[in-house]
């Protein structure tokens, strides 16, 4: 896939890269997206809501009458859960909700997200980002040569940028992710795909997916 280099202004700059065929278009799988999305969101949930069941309320652990005799229908304690302020049934217990995804389920969605980002057009290959302080104004006048508008954006970086991960943080359309951090949920979730120079030469020189 031959894809042209722009500068900061959103200018090309006579140069091309050629990304891998066997990723940036390759045929998608919805399915294994899915799956991996799903993985993601279910990794970042919490799941430590708790109920208290009888033996945990508080109240009497007596009977409340004998079993036989009384007329009435038979009874344990107070914290018997059909009374108000008694135990919960089957109530929810803290746990895990992540669950095991193969390495090659994973490379195969990553792969198949970027092939949906290439065929509709929203990677765009930038010269390296370079700031001399944290400055977030200055930094959206630098892409605003890009035409994003406000456009949900991912800035994929070789290696961590303290002043560009500052500036853009404050910023809710942009997100920063290392390369080899990226996920399938992060391009999924980003209109465009915005690839420093350094980071899209990587994918030539080394071909990572993972």
């Amino acid at each position: 896939m031959q894809i042209d280099i722009l500068n900061i202004k959103g200018d090309k700059t006579g140069r091309t890269l050629e990304l891998p065929a066997e990723i940036f278009e390759a045929e998608p799988n919805d399915h294994v997206i899915y799956l991996a999305v799903k993985q993601y969101l279910a990794a970042q949930r919490q799941g430590t809501h708790k109920v208290k069941t009888r033996m945990e309320v508080k109240g009497s652990s007596k009977k409340l009458h004998k079993q036989k005799g009384t007329g009435g229908s038979r009874k344990g304690n107070i914290r018997n859960p059909l009374y108000k302020g008694g135990g919960t049934i089957f109530g929810p217990k803290p746990r895990s909700y992540d669950f095991k995804l193969n390495r090659k389920v994973k490379d195969l969605a990553k792969i198949s997200a970027l092939s949906h980002k290439a065929k509709a057009n929203s990677i765009l290959v930038v010269e390296d980002i370079k700031l001399d302080a944290p400055k977030t104004k200055e930094l959206v006048n630098l892409l605003s040569g890009l035409k994003l508008g406000r456009k949900k954006a991912l800035i994929v970086m070789p290696e961590y940028n303290d002043n560009l991960h500052l500036s853009l943080r404050n910023v809710p359309y942009l997100e920063s992710s290392l390369l080899a951090d990226v996920n399938t949920y992060d391009i999924v979730n980003a209109e465009v795909l915005v690839l420093t120079e350094s980071a899209a030469k990587m994918f030539v020189e080394e071909e990572v997916v993972a």
